[in-house]
């Protein structure tokens, strides 16, 4: 029988008798009559015996001469599904003990949540995170660009999508503040934008050279007021610092494009409950002729409002700019002892317990799947795990979270982590 192989199946078969990796949506093998459906989350790394005769796949072995054909689809639309997990090596070395929902030791963190349909993750970029005050090391500001080097690279071997998110900060950036890097302090508006490109092609050029390259670029954290502060803050109400800000926006973009050409960029906001202000700030983007790709949302249902608020603002976003994908960049919510502080109490539609969280995550996901625009949905800190760490020697954070996807108190994965691969 005459194999046949298609697409990128050819030429890795073509290729040298080594292990090769790509990534896809769906990838068919039809041996024999047969066909074989296995998909990203099993199938991620294609290994060849040293005569070419066989190909293993997702631990099935085939002989090439069986093969008929091999297909691989990777749609435009394909989503995204994942967390944020800056904080997992921190977790491993800490000690931290993690357990499946049925109480079942993790041995490989990336191998389980490949096993639970995820198939992206993201990591921050601080500039200088020593310099970082002591209560935001804390909070759990540690990720220097040779940590992220390193992470990212065990992230890209497992096969998984890299969204980097850049802070351009020594410390949180986010709606409350925006600090220059200590480096920086000093800068002319002009003189930030030439540290923004240099730095932004240095980080990306090392984490190439890593095998971290990242697939999503954030080019700063929720910068709903723009960045480096005083120099580029903005407000949507006022023209004031506009042409400023989006400068800096431009020179990183230019060096993501320069470094690696085949990602998506992503400008991230958090004004969800602040729908006129998110409409105007993409149009002033886009009137700007900001380059970018992606409109990144925070969304936490306690401080943002309820899921009919987040899909009324899709639906606005999805009108107005129909040329940009949509991803939830963040999102969580409480399973245990949500803080008193919160703006918007969901506790009557989703108890602040595990079931509470997992319905939470059921009918998010649900939302999104209605939006065609939105393809990444992104769980804030779900490595988050207090069992089995030593408080007094080995804590990773100075205070509990309880919005992750783990019990603090038994170490077991929630059963919202099993949700997101509904989102599809």
């Amino acid at each position: 029988m005459k194999t046949r192989l298609f697409g990128l199946a050819a030429t890795l078969l073509a290729a040298a008798f080594s292990a090769q990796s790509a990534a896809a949506q769906d990838v068919f093998v039809c041996t024999q009559g047969d066909v074989i459906c296995e998909t990203v989350q099993t199938a991620d790394t294609f290994h060849y015996s040293a005569d070419g005769a066989h190909l293993t796949l997702a631990g099935r072995t085939y002989a090439v001469s069986d093969i008929d054909s091999i297909v691989f689809t990777a749609p435009s639309h394909m989503k995204l599904r994942g967390g944020d997990v800056s904080l997992l090596p921190q977790y491993e070395d800490h000690g931290a003990l993690y357990y499946d929902t049925d109480g079942n030791a993790i041995d490989d963190m990336l191998s389980y949540l490949k096993e639970q349909g995820w198939n992206a993750l993201r990591l921050r970029l601080f500039v200088n995170p020593d310099n970082a005050p002591s209560d935001d090391k804390g909070e759990g500001v540690c990720q220097s660009l040779d940590y992220v080097c390193q992470l990212g690279a065990r992230i890209k071997a497992k096969g998984f999508q890299f969204m980097l998110d850049f802070h351009y900060s020594d410390t949180w950036a986010d709606p409350s503040q925006q600090a220059k890097p200590s480096a920086w302090s000093n800068a002319s508006a002009d003189a930030l934008c030439d540290s923004l490109y240099a730095y932004t092609l240095a980080s990306l050029n090392a984490l190439v050279a890593a095998g971290a390259t990242p697939d999503y670029i954030q080019t700063g954290n929720e910068i709903s007021y723009g960045m480096l502060w005083d120099t580029g803050k903005v407000y949507t109400s006022s023209t004031s610092n506009w042409d400023v800000f989006t400068n800096m926006l431009a020179s990183a973009a230019k060096a993501c494009r320069e470094a690696v050409p085949s990602a998506k960029i992503i400008v991230h906001t958090e004004r969800v409950a602040q729908s006129d202000v998110l409409y105007q700030y993409y149009q002033n983007l886009k009137d700007y002729g900001v380059d970018y790709d992606v409109i990144g949302l925070s969304y936490y249902p306690y401080y943002h409002g309820n899921l009919a608020t987040l899909h009324a603002v899709l639906n606005g976003l999805e009108s107005r700019f129909a040329d940009k994908k949509i991803m939830i960049v963040e999102t969580g919510y409480y399973h245990d002892w949500q803080p008193s502080s919160v703006t918007y109490d969901q506790s009557s539609t989703y108890p602040i317990t595990a079931a509470g969280q997992q319905a939470f995550a059921e009918a998010l996901v649900e939302k999104l799947n209605a939006h065609a625009a939105v393809n990444g949905l992104f769980w804030w800190w779900p490595e988050a795990n207090e069992y089995g760490l030593d408080w007094s020697t080995k804590r990773v954070t100075d205070a509990w979270y309880n919005a992750g996807l783990w019990d603090n108190q038994t170490g077991k994965a929630m059963p919202a982590l099993q949700v997101l691969q509904n989102f599809k």
